[in-house]
């Protein structure tokens, strides 16, 4: 299975969750390295649910990006400026 891996840059390192596996999280001072660990978190994590007799969480999350054309609003004139 392919879950949905979500990385962040922090201050000095990068965080990494997947929103479909709560509690799921890894940190690394690389991209690279934040992928390795949480790839390892996962399996780690898939393992518990399986000794402990439960199942483990469908993929179900999605990404996409999303552009914008950004315009200065006046709050004043409720109008937005060029």
């Amino acid at each position: 299975m392919k879950y949905l891996v979500i990385i962040e840059k922090a201050n000095d390192n990068y965080s990494a969750y997947l929103p479909d596996v709560p509690g799921c999280i890894a940190t690394g001072k690389t991209i690279e390295e934040t992928k390795k660990n949480i790839t390892e978190a996962l399996f780690m994590h898939l393992r518990g649910l399986a000794e402990d007799g439960l199942p483990s969480p469908k993929p179900k999350a999605k990404a996409d990006y999303v552009a914008t054309s950004y315009k200065k609003f006046n709050l004043t004139t409720k109008k937005a400026e060029e």
